[in-house]
């Protein structure tokens, strides 16, 4: 599948052969949906917490005689239905995340980025470089492009200077190819792909 390559300054710098076995599947939504699931399981705290009655500080004597009251028996007031109490079967510390095979993992990035393709959502970029660094240029070169909503993924390293200039523009996110992953592919509307990273990424699935 070929597509135009753009510059910064949204002039032509020629033509690109995108692989198919990367950006010309079939997408899956129950493989990308799975893989989401994954990424912001993974990243749940899990640090919830809720004291038991065994946990509260109550006192620990018998609350009235155990017969004579025409009332229910209890013992101590850490009992779940009354103020103060324990929760009963609260929550605890634990771990969200959900197993995902290496290879499911791979599969759902390379569908993500097909379903991206699909949609027409994908701009392969020459560079993200930026000689000013300067966020006001960076600004005004995105809305040329009409990126307003974009994920700019580069190469292995990312230019400083670029970075700098990008990190203060509302939802523009940049990455480099290490980075790269379905839930931040999903969530912008533009995937921007530079040479470097189409390449790297070649090479990650070849």
């Amino acid at each position: 599948m070929k597509t135009s390559v753009t510059t910064l300054d949204a002039g032509k710098a020629g033509e690109i052969e995108l692989i198919d076995d990367i950006f010309g599947l079939e997408p899956r939504p129950d493989l990308i949906h799975r893989m989401v699931r994954y990424q912001t399981l993974k990243r749940m705290a899990g640090t919830h917490h809720a004291q038991d009655r065994s946990e509260v500080a109550v006192t620990g004597k018998k609350m009235y005689k155990q017969k004579g009251t025409g009332g229910a028996r209890h013992g101590d007031k850490s009992a779940p239905q009354f103020r103060g109490g324990g929760k009963a079967f609260g929550p605890k510390p634990r771990s969200h995340a959900i197993g995902m095979t290496k290879k499911a993992r791979a599969l759902a990035l390379r569908h993500a980025l097909s379903a991206k393709a699909k949609a027409g959502e994908i701009v392969i970029l020459d560079k993200a470089s930026s000689a000013e660094g300067k966020t006001g240029t960076l600004k005004s070169q995105f809305a040329k492009l009409a990126w307003s909503n974009a994920l700019i993924i580069d190469g292995a390293e990312l230019e400083p200077t670029f970075a700098r200039a990008a990190r203060n523009i509302p939802n523009i996110d940049v990455l480099p190819i290490q980075g790269i992953n379905v839930y931040d592919i999903l969530r912008r509307k533009k995937l921007v792909l530079t040479k470097a990273a189409v390449a790297a990424l070649e090479a990650r699935f070849k």
